[in-house]
């Protein structure tokens, strides 16, 4: 199967950096639009930043430069560069793909539409 697992949250001091990775693990073949949401207690998820596979890039305005996305297709990675953060910018942060072909082994070859990590919290105090 499929996993993307995001890491790097924490707490920061306002004012301060947080790397965010999102690796996709299993057999797969290629990862379309890859984005970084996130989702603030009481508050809706909204959108920070996506990259297409060819590096095209989008920002919600709130964190129009502050916010890097990038990504490594080799490592099938994709990474949220935070810095200059906020105490606003306190959420849990998820990666999502647009859609993953992967290989199954039973299966063949498959698709995962709209696929999602468990998330990481970032904290930064007021």
């Amino acid at each position: 199967q499929v996993q993307l697992v995001e890491s790097g949250g924490g707490l920061v001091q306002a004012g301060g950096s947080l790397r965010l990775p999102c690796a996709a693990f299993g057999t797969i073949l290629s990862i379309n639009t890859m984005n970084w949401h996130r989702q603030a207690l009481g508050k809706q998820r909204e959108l920070v930043a996506s990259i297409t596979s060819g590096g095209s890039t989008n920002y919600a305005d709130s964190v129009k430069g502050r916010f890097t996305i990038s990504r490594d297709n080799a490592k099938k990675t994709a990474y949220l560069q935070m810095n200059s953060l906020k105490p606003e910018d306190t959420a849990v942060y998820y990666c999502n793909a647009d859609r993953i072909l992967f290989t199954d082994h039973d299966l063949g070859a498959r698709e995962a539409v709209d696929y999602w990590g468990q998330g990481t919290q970032v904290t930064v105090p007021s």
